[in-house]
C-alpha cells in the first residue's frame, strides 16, 4: 500500500494538498516549506521540480520555476534536500515534474532517487498514455512508483475509465482546460463537469486542482472531490511573505 492509499484509509474527504516549487523563493527554502506545511497539518504536499518549459503551469508557477533555476536549483539539489527530511516527515510527498526532466536525468536514476527521498507517487503531466502503457508502467511498477493521471473537462469517458483502471493513488481532476492559476469562483460549467465525472462511479479518489485558491473554492471543490490542491495562490503568498507566515495561509483555507 502506497503513502497516498494509507492517507485515504485515515481520511478521504476535505483533503488539502499544497503545491510549491523547489528552490523558491530561496534555494534553501524547500525543507523549510515542507516542515511548515506539515506543522500546519496539510494532508499531502505536491513538490514541484523547477523546469524551463512547464507546459501545464500558468505565469505564477512559471515565474517561480524561472527564479528557482536562477537560484541554482537542479534535480540533484532537490533530491539531496528531500533526503534530509524524509526520516522526520510524516506527511506524504508527491513529486511533480516533466517527462524531459526524467529522460535527461536518466529514467532509472530518477526513479531510484525518488524512492531514496521516501516518495512513491509522481505526477508527470506531459507523459502520453501510449508511452505509459508501452514503457513507463513497467518501469514504475518495477520501482513501486505510482503515476497520477490528469483529466480535464475535455477528457473522454473512455479515457477516464482507462485512467481509473490504472490508478493506484488518485485521479487529478483539473478544474478547467487551461493552465494553472487562480480563476475566481468555480463556475456552473465546472460543476457540471465535476458532476458528470462523479456519476461515472469511478473506483479512484478524485483530487481537484487548477484554480483552487482560497477557502471558498477549496470548500466547493471538496463537495465534488475527495480534496483539492492549491498551487498558484500559495506561490504568490510565498513570493510576498516568504516562509514565515505559511501557517497563516493554511489557516485561512482550513478555518
Amino acid at each position: 500500500m502506497n503513502s497516498i492509499q494509507n492517507l485515504f484509509q485515515k481520511k478521504d474527504k476535505n483533503l488539502l494538498s499544497i503545491y510549491f516549487t523547489c528552490g523558491y523563493p530561496e534555494l534553501e527554502d524547500t525543507t523549510k516549506i515542507i516542515e511548515a506545511l506539515e506543522e500546519s497539518n496539510v494532508d499531502f504536499i505536491e513538490v514541484g521540480l523547477p523546469y524551463s518549459d512547464p507546459l501545464a503551469d500558468g505565469p505564477t508557477i512559471q515565474d517561480s520555476s524561472q527564479l528557482a533555476l536562477k537560484n541554482g536549483v537542479n534535480l540533484d539539489i532537490v533530491f539531496d534536500q528531500l533526503s534530509t527530511i524524509k526520516k522526520s516527515l510524516k506527511t506524504p510527498l508527491i513529486l511533480m515534474g516533466y517527462l524531459n526532466q526524467m529522460l535527461k536525468y536518466g529514467e532509472d536514476k530518477f526513479c531510484k532517487k525518488v524512492l531514496e527521498c521516501g516518495i512513491d507517487t509522481v505526477i508527470i503531466p506531459d507523459l502520453p498514455m501510449v508511452e505509459y502503457e508501452n514503457h513507463y508502467k513497467a518501469l514504475f511498477d518495477n520501482y513501486g512508483i505510482n503515476n497520477v493521471f490528469l483529466i480535464t473537462p475535455l477528457t473522454s469517458e473512455e479515457r477516464i475509465k482507462k485512467i481509473d483502471s490504472y490508478t493506484k493513488s488518485f485521479i487529478y481532476m483539473v478544474a478547467s482546460s487551461s493552465i494553472t492559476g487562480a480563476k475566481g469562483e468555480i463556475t456552473n460549467a465546472q460543476i457540471d463537469y465535476f458532476t458528470r465525472v462523479n456519476k461515472m462511479k469511478l473506483k479512484s479518489k478524485l483530487i481537484i486542482g487548477f484554480g483552487i485558491s482560497d477557502k471558498t473554492t477549496f470548500t466547493k471543490a471538496c463537495e465534488y472531490g475527495n480534496g483539492a490542491i492549491i498551487g498558484s495562490a500559495f506561490i504568490k503568498f510565498l513570493g510576498k511573505h516568504g516562509v514565515v507566515k505559511i501557517t497563516e495561509f493554511i489557516s485561512s483555507i482550513k478555518s
